[in-house]
């Protein structure tokens, strides 16, 4: 029972879809129409800049790490990587939008694993800033910072349910960045600039 609720809840949190209602609520503008068609914060980054940017990715960071590190001081890390993956799973396909497409999961991961794991995400974490500030592409940044999570848990000696969360969670990112890795290939992907500035649709 207490699982399923922990589930549920990390469910429902990763369901708000914060990317979203900040631009509905402060541009009054639905970002759904806009850059990439993405709800994720960096569409919303993007897009509006930072100031809308920058309280998209902590509240989307948060409503994975709350509810996950809750989870774990109750429950074990067992059922904190699955109120993990639930929240991520919500803000992919969030029920407040009817189960419409949602972001990419990128920073409801990066909370989840604070939550459940620090060291590990504090070190994907790393990886994503020094990945980010190399080459500008947040894609690259996600991929490479989701593919090193099972590597991070593994050497650090999380219990196995952290390690198995982690590989499925990266692959997850992997996979909804299929679109951003077709774009490398082709030499499309957008870099972020210190400015605003417009994706391409």
């Amino acid at each position: 029972m207490t699982t399923a609720l922990f589930i549920a809840i990390g469910y429902l949190s990763g369901s708000i879809t914060w990317g979203y209602w900040l631009v509905r609520v402060f541009r009054h503008e639905d970002i759904r129409t806009q850059g990439s068609g993405n709800i994720g914060a960096t569409n919303v980054w993007r897009v509006h800049g930072r100031k809308l940017g920058v309280p998209a990715v902590l509240l989307d960071t948060a409503k994975g790490f709350v509810p996950t590190l809750v989870a774990t001081k109750v429950a074990g890390h067992d059922v904190g990587a699955l109120t993990g993956a639930a929240a991520m799973v919500g803000h992919w396909r969030p029920v407040f939008l009817k189960f419409q497409k949602g972001g990419k999961m990128v920073a409801t991961a990066a909370g989840a694993f604070l939550g459940l794991a620090p060291i590990v995400g504090g070190l994907s974490a790393g990886v994503w800033l020094l990945v980010f500030g190399t080459t500008r592409y947040a894609s690259v940044a996600s991929i490479a910072s989701a593919a090193m999570l099972p590597f991070w848990s593994w050497l650090v000696g999380y219990p196995w349910p952290v390690t198995v969360f982690a590989g499925v969670a990266a692959v997850g990112v992997i996979v909804l960045h299929r679109a951003n890795i077709r774009r490398l290939l082709r030499g499309e992907e957008n870099r972020f600039t210190r400015s605003r500035a417009a994706a391409s649709p």
